[in-house]
């Protein structure tokens, strides 16, 4: 049985195909949809049905961190996100 890319909608022959997420997909078809790099089947993630890199799919949908202010050595007030080495100070303003 053929089946199609679910990219470019061409049938993909026993031989040639990659099989990843259960979709069978050509070799140069399987590539991630932000920044375009080359995939291995199954070594990515899948939303609405297109292919990210791990990078690309944490950095769109991934969990955010939380921004809070801390401060320097120096006492200066700098933005950080959750979880750096930095001293942290609550700040009523």
């Amino acid at each position: 049985m053929i089946s199609y890319c679910p990219i470019c909608g061409k049938p993909v022959y026993f031989a040639e195909r990659k099989r990843s997420l259960g979709k069978d997909y050509h070799p140069l078809c399987l590539k991630c949809y932000q920044c375009k790099r080359q995939l291995s089947p199954g070594q990515h993630a899948e939303y609405d049905d297109k292919p990210y890199c791990n990078h690309c799919y944490l950095q769109h949908f991934g969990p955010r961190g939380t921004v809070i202010y801390a401060w320097n050595k120096n006492d200066a007030k700098i933005n950080s996100i959750c979880g750096s080495k930095l001293r942290v100070r609550w700040s009523t303003t």
